[in-house]
Protein backbone atom coordinates (compact mmCIF):
# COMPACT_ATOMS: atom_id res chain seq x y z
CA UNK A 1 0.00 0.00 0.00
CA UNK A 2 1.03 3.38 -0.61
CA UNK A 3 1.36 6.55 1.71
CA UNK A 4 0.73 9.70 0.81
CA UNK A 5 1.67 12.15 3.10
CA UNK A 6 -1.09 14.94 2.41
CA UNK A 7 -2.84 15.50 -0.50
CA UNK A 8 -0.40 18.29 -1.67
CA UNK A 9 2.21 15.27 -1.40
CA UNK A 10 0.69 12.58 -4.39
CA UNK A 11 3.98 11.11 -5.85
CA UNK A 12 1.49 9.46 -8.68
CA UNK A 13 -1.78 10.76 -10.20
CA UNK A 14 -4.78 8.79 -8.66
CA UNK A 15 -6.69 6.90 -10.92
CA UNK A 16 -10.44 6.86 -10.97
CA UNK A 17 -10.26 6.79 -7.25
CA UNK A 18 -12.71 5.70 -4.66
CA UNK A 19 -12.14 7.53 -1.98
CA UNK A 20 -13.03 7.57 1.81
CA UNK A 21 -12.64 9.97 4.76
CA UNK A 22 -12.76 9.60 8.41
CA UNK A 23 -10.61 9.67 11.13
CA UNK A 24 -10.89 5.79 11.69
CA UNK A 25 -9.87 5.30 15.29
CA UNK A 26 -9.77 1.72 15.72
CA UNK A 27 -10.40 0.87 12.41
CA UNK A 28 -13.62 -1.03 14.08
CA UNK A 29 -16.46 -3.15 12.33
CA UNK A 30 -18.27 0.12 11.01
CA UNK A 31 -14.71 1.67 9.33
CA UNK A 32 -14.09 -1.69 7.94
CA UNK A 33 -17.67 -1.34 6.21
CA UNK A 34 -16.35 2.05 4.56
CA UNK A 35 -13.10 0.07 3.81
CA UNK A 36 -14.51 -2.81 1.96
CA UNK A 37 -17.25 -0.43 -0.27
CA UNK A 38 -14.62 1.85 -1.41
CA UNK A 39 -12.38 -1.36 -2.25
CA UNK A 40 -15.69 -2.63 -3.86
CA UNK A 41 -16.13 0.30 -6.09
CA UNK A 42 -12.67 1.15 -7.01
CA UNK A 43 -12.72 -2.46 -8.49
CA UNK A 44 -16.07 -1.97 -10.58
CA UNK A 45 -13.97 1.68 -11.96
CA UNK A 46 -11.06 0.32 -12.44
CA UNK A 47 -9.30 2.70 -10.22
CA UNK A 48 -7.49 3.08 -7.01
CA UNK A 49 -9.03 2.74 -3.44
CA UNK A 50 -7.81 5.57 -0.80
CA UNK A 51 -8.53 6.03 2.24
CA UNK A 52 -7.95 9.53 3.93
CA UNK A 53 -7.40 10.19 7.22
CA UNK A 54 -5.75 12.75 9.49
CA UNK A 55 -2.80 13.37 11.91
CA UNK A 56 -2.82 14.64 14.30
CA UNK A 57 -6.85 13.74 15.13
CA UNK A 58 -8.95 16.71 14.22
CA UNK A 59 -10.14 17.36 17.78
CA UNK A 60 -6.42 16.94 19.55
CA UNK A 61 -5.37 19.90 17.24
CA UNK A 62 -8.88 21.84 17.70
CA UNK A 63 -9.26 21.00 21.52
CA UNK A 64 -5.94 19.81 22.68
CA UNK A 65 -7.07 19.90 26.28
CA UNK A 66 -9.76 17.33 25.49
CA UNK A 67 -7.62 14.92 24.12
CA UNK A 68 -8.21 11.21 24.83
CA UNK A 69 -5.64 8.14 24.26
CA UNK A 70 -6.51 6.59 20.61
CA UNK A 71 -6.99 3.33 20.15
CA UNK A 72 -5.04 2.63 17.60
CA UNK A 73 -1.59 4.35 16.53
CA UNK A 74 -0.72 5.74 12.90
CA UNK A 75 1.28 2.66 11.79
CA UNK A 76 -1.58 0.24 13.19
CA UNK A 77 -4.19 2.32 11.25
CA UNK A 78 -2.09 1.89 8.20
CA UNK A 79 -1.78 -1.69 8.57
CA UNK A 80 -5.54 -2.12 9.00
CA UNK A 81 -5.96 -0.03 5.93
CA UNK A 82 -3.35 -2.44 3.68
CA UNK A 83 -5.30 -5.65 5.56
CA UNK A 84 -9.12 -3.99 3.67
CA UNK A 85 -7.44 -4.06 0.22
CA UNK A 86 -6.11 -0.13 0.28
CA UNK A 87 -3.93 1.04 -2.93
CA UNK A 88 -3.02 4.32 -1.10
CA UNK A 89 -3.47 5.80 2.50
CA UNK A 90 -3.38 9.63 2.33
CA UNK A 91 -2.78 10.89 5.80
CA UNK A 92 -3.69 14.21 6.03
CA UNK A 93 -1.43 17.06 8.31
CA UNK A 94 -4.57 18.41 10.29
CA UNK A 95 -2.72 22.15 10.36
CA UNK A 96 -3.73 25.50 10.44
CA UNK A 97 -3.66 25.60 6.83
CA UNK A 98 -6.27 22.26 6.32
CA UNK A 99 -8.15 23.26 9.47
CA UNK A 100 -9.39 26.61 7.67
CA UNK A 101 -10.62 25.26 4.22
CA UNK A 102 -14.20 25.62 4.14
CA UNK A 103 -16.36 22.77 2.39
CA UNK A 104 -16.46 24.58 -1.15
CA UNK A 105 -12.74 24.60 -0.94
CA UNK A 106 -12.48 20.76 0.30
CA UNK A 107 -14.58 19.64 -2.47
CA UNK A 108 -12.78 21.77 -5.10
CA UNK A 109 -9.31 21.23 -4.09
CA UNK A 110 -8.69 17.81 -2.32
CA UNK A 111 -11.77 15.75 -3.86
CA UNK A 112 -11.68 17.43 -7.61
CA UNK A 113 -8.46 19.17 -8.42
CA UNK A 114 -6.02 16.48 -6.20
CA UNK A 115 -7.20 13.59 -6.05
CA UNK A 116 -9.51 13.26 -9.22
CA UNK A 117 -12.41 10.94 -6.75
CA UNK A 118 -14.93 9.34 -9.25
CA UNK A 119 -16.77 7.88 -6.12
CA UNK A 120 -16.57 9.13 -2.54
CA UNK A 121 -18.04 6.60 0.54
CA UNK A 122 -18.64 8.32 4.09
CA UNK A 123 -20.44 7.27 6.96
CA UNK A 124 -24.30 9.13 7.74
CA UNK A 125 -22.83 11.72 9.66
CA UNK A 126 -19.88 13.04 7.92
CA UNK A 127 -19.12 16.80 8.20
CA UNK A 128 -16.26 18.61 6.76
CA UNK A 129 -14.94 22.09 6.33
CA UNK A 130 -14.32 25.07 8.84
CA UNK A 131 -16.98 24.52 11.71
CA UNK A 132 -18.06 21.35 9.57
CA UNK A 133 -20.07 23.60 7.44
CA UNK A 134 -20.07 20.44 4.65
CA UNK A 135 -22.20 17.42 5.36
CA UNK A 136 -23.80 14.83 3.07
CA UNK A 137 -26.10 16.92 1.64
CA UNK A 138 -23.78 19.47 0.04
CA UNK A 139 -21.31 16.60 -0.58
CA UNK A 140 -24.14 14.91 -3.30
CA UNK A 141 -24.22 18.48 -4.52
CA UNK A 142 -20.42 18.65 -5.32
CA UNK A 143 -20.40 15.30 -6.47
CA UNK A 144 -23.22 16.21 -9.25
CA UNK A 145 -20.98 19.37 -9.87
CA UNK A 146 -17.61 17.46 -9.98
CA UNK A 147 -18.29 14.40 -11.50
CA UNK A 148 -17.95 12.00 -8.66
CA UNK A 149 -20.81 9.66 -6.98
CA UNK A 150 -21.27 9.42 -3.26
CA UNK A 151 -22.18 6.39 -1.01
CA UNK A 152 -23.55 6.63 2.54
CA UNK A 153 -22.74 4.13 4.81
CA UNK A 154 -25.08 3.74 8.04
CA UNK A 155 -24.21 2.93 11.40
CA UNK A 156 -23.16 -1.16 11.72
CA UNK A 157 -24.46 -2.88 14.97
CA UNK A 158 -23.24 -5.67 16.50
CA UNK A 159 -25.89 -7.20 19.07
CA UNK A 160 -28.07 -3.77 19.14
CA UNK A 161 -24.84 -2.20 19.75
CA UNK A 162 -23.56 0.71 17.24
CA UNK A 163 -20.01 0.32 16.77
CA UNK A 164 -18.20 3.57 17.76
CA UNK A 165 -15.15 4.41 19.04
CA UNK A 166 -16.82 6.08 21.92
CA UNK A 167 -18.76 2.92 22.74
CA UNK A 168 -15.13 0.85 21.92
CA UNK A 169 -13.59 3.35 25.00
CA UNK A 170 -16.37 2.60 27.09
CA UNK A 171 -16.04 -0.84 26.92
CA UNK A 172 -12.10 -0.78 27.68
CA UNK A 173 -12.78 1.17 30.59
CA UNK A 174 -15.64 -1.18 31.80
CA UNK A 175 -13.43 -4.54 31.01
CA UNK A 176 -16.12 -5.70 28.71
CA UNK A 177 -13.47 -7.31 26.76
CA UNK A 178 -15.94 -9.82 24.75
CA UNK A 179 -17.87 -6.90 22.63
CA UNK A 180 -15.06 -4.66 22.21
CA UNK A 181 -13.59 -7.64 20.58
CA UNK A 182 -17.03 -7.63 18.46
CA UNK A 183 -16.78 -4.53 17.54
CA UNK A 184 -13.78 -4.23 16.78
CA UNK A 185 -13.33 -7.89 14.81
CA UNK A 186 -10.63 -8.64 16.57
CA UNK A 187 -8.76 -8.55 19.76
CA UNK A 188 -8.05 -5.26 21.04
CA UNK A 189 -4.13 -4.52 20.93
CA UNK A 190 -1.84 -1.96 21.71
CA UNK A 191 2.03 -1.39 20.04
CA UNK A 192 5.06 -0.25 22.31
CA UNK A 193 8.65 -0.20 22.53
CA UNK A 194 9.82 -2.55 25.40
CA UNK A 195 11.48 0.01 28.25
CA UNK A 196 12.94 -0.55 31.69
CA UNK A 197 11.36 -1.74 34.53
CA UNK A 198 12.69 -2.24 38.20
CA UNK A 199 13.71 -5.31 36.96
CA UNK A 200 11.82 -7.77 39.38
CA UNK A 201 10.42 -10.15 37.55
CA UNK A 202 13.94 -11.60 36.48
CA UNK A 203 15.20 -11.25 39.88
CA UNK A 204 12.20 -13.76 40.86
CA UNK A 205 12.69 -15.53 37.67
CA UNK A 206 9.84 -14.75 36.04
CA UNK A 207 11.11 -11.92 33.80
CA UNK A 208 8.74 -9.19 32.30
CA UNK A 209 8.72 -6.93 28.96
CA UNK A 210 7.79 -3.60 30.32
CA UNK A 211 5.92 -2.16 27.69
CA UNK A 212 4.77 1.90 26.98
CA UNK A 213 2.00 2.21 25.31
CA UNK A 214 2.76 5.75 23.83
CA UNK A 215 -0.81 7.66 24.69
CA UNK A 216 -2.88 4.48 23.47
CA UNK A 217 -5.53 3.41 25.83
CA UNK A 218 -5.57 0.84 28.06
CA UNK A 219 -8.33 -1.14 29.42
CA UNK A 220 -9.47 -1.90 32.45
CA UNK A 221 -6.57 -2.41 34.69
CA UNK A 222 -6.43 -6.08 36.31
CA UNK A 223 -4.03 -9.20 35.00
CA UNK A 224 -4.84 -10.33 31.48
CA UNK A 225 -4.45 -13.39 29.51
CA UNK A 226 -2.83 -12.00 25.68
CA UNK A 227 -0.79 -12.65 22.81
CA UNK A 228 2.39 -10.74 22.14
CA UNK A 229 3.75 -10.50 18.89
CA UNK A 230 7.52 -9.03 18.35
CA UNK A 231 6.61 -6.36 15.38
CA UNK A 232 8.36 -7.76 12.08
CA UNK A 233 7.95 -11.21 13.21
CA UNK A 234 5.22 -13.51 12.44
CA UNK A 235 4.89 -15.52 15.84
CA UNK A 236 2.38 -15.03 18.62
CA UNK A 237 3.54 -15.92 21.81
CA UNK A 238 1.27 -16.37 25.12
CA UNK A 239 1.61 -14.10 27.78
CA UNK A 240 0.49 -13.41 31.18
CA UNK A 241 -0.18 -9.80 31.47
CA UNK A 242 -0.15 -7.55 34.40
CA UNK A 243 -2.13 -3.89 33.93
CA UNK A 244 -1.09 -2.55 37.29
CA UNK A 245 0.60 -0.35 40.02
CA UNK A 246 2.96 -3.43 41.83
CA UNK A 247 1.31 -2.20 44.78
CA UNK A 248 2.64 -5.43 46.93
CA UNK A 249 6.39 -3.96 46.42
CA UNK A 250 4.90 0.77 45.63
CA UNK A 251 2.56 2.86 46.90
CA UNK A 252 0.74 4.90 44.64
CA UNK A 253 2.92 3.61 41.80
CA UNK A 254 2.36 4.36 37.71
CA UNK A 255 0.05 2.14 35.37
CA UNK A 256 2.62 -0.19 33.90
CA UNK A 257 1.96 -2.70 30.93
CA UNK A 258 3.83 -5.63 32.20
CA UNK A 259 3.83 -9.11 29.74
CA UNK A 260 5.15 -12.23 30.93
CA UNK A 261 5.73 -13.81 28.06
CA UNK A 262 5.48 -18.08 27.86
CA UNK A 263 7.95 -19.99 26.12
CA UNK A 264 10.05 -17.23 25.03
CA UNK A 265 13.62 -17.06 26.31
CA UNK A 266 15.21 -13.53 24.70
CA UNK A 267 16.32 -10.39 25.45
CA UNK A 268 13.16 -7.74 24.37
CA UNK A 269 14.60 -4.50 25.43
CA UNK A 270 14.38 -1.80 22.39
CA UNK A 271 11.62 -4.52 20.54
CA UNK A 272 8.56 -3.17 19.85
CA UNK A 273 5.79 -5.49 20.87
CA UNK A 274 2.00 -5.61 20.02
CA UNK A 275 0.23 -7.26 23.24
CA UNK A 276 -3.28 -8.78 22.64
CA UNK A 277 -6.10 -8.63 25.06
CA UNK A 278 -7.80 -11.72 25.04
CA UNK A 279 -9.33 -12.04 28.59
CA UNK A 280 -9.37 -10.32 32.31
CA UNK A 281 -8.11 -12.82 34.60
CA UNK A 282 -8.44 -11.62 37.74
CA UNK A 283 -7.76 -7.67 39.48
CA UNK A 284 -4.52 -6.51 40.66
CA UNK A 285 -4.32 -7.26 44.34
CA UNK A 286 -1.61 -6.37 47.39
CA UNK A 287 0.55 -9.63 49.10
CA UNK A 288 1.37 -9.77 52.23
CA UNK A 289 4.97 -11.51 51.05
CA UNK A 290 6.80 -12.18 47.55
CA UNK A 291 5.81 -16.00 47.80
CA UNK A 292 2.07 -15.47 47.89
CA UNK A 293 2.66 -12.74 44.87
CA UNK A 294 4.51 -15.65 42.99
CA UNK A 295 2.30 -18.70 43.93
CA UNK A 296 -0.18 -16.47 42.46
CA UNK A 297 1.88 -15.56 39.16
CA UNK A 298 2.19 -19.40 38.86
CA UNK A 299 -1.63 -19.84 38.49
CA UNK A 300 -2.33 -16.69 35.99
CA UNK A 301 0.54 -18.81 33.46
CA UNK A 302 -1.81 -22.07 34.10
CA UNK A 303 -4.91 -19.82 33.55
CA UNK A 304 -3.22 -17.74 30.50
CA UNK A 305 -2.50 -21.37 28.96
CA UNK A 306 -5.88 -22.61 29.06
CA UNK A 307 -7.53 -19.65 28.31
CA UNK A 308 -4.81 -18.92 24.48
CA UNK A 309 -5.53 -22.41 24.28
CA UNK A 310 -9.21 -22.11 23.60
CA UNK A 311 -8.38 -19.03 21.22
CA UNK A 312 -5.77 -20.51 18.80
Amino acid sequence: MEIFEGHRALFRPLVKAAVTIGNFDGVHVGHQELLKRTRQAADRQGGDAVAMTFEPHPATYLVPEKARPRLTSRDRKQELFAEAGMDAALVEPFDVDFAQLTADEFEEQVLHNTLAAKHVVVGHDFGYGIGRGGNIESLQQAGERYGFSVEIIEPVCVEDVRASSSEIRRGLIAGELPIVKKLLGRDYDVDGPVVRGAGRGKEFGIPTANVDPQGLLLPKPGIYATWVQVLGEPERHMAATSLGTNPTFVDGGALTLEAHVLDLDRDLYDERLRVSFVEWLRPEERYDDVDALLAQIHKDVLDTRAVLTKNT
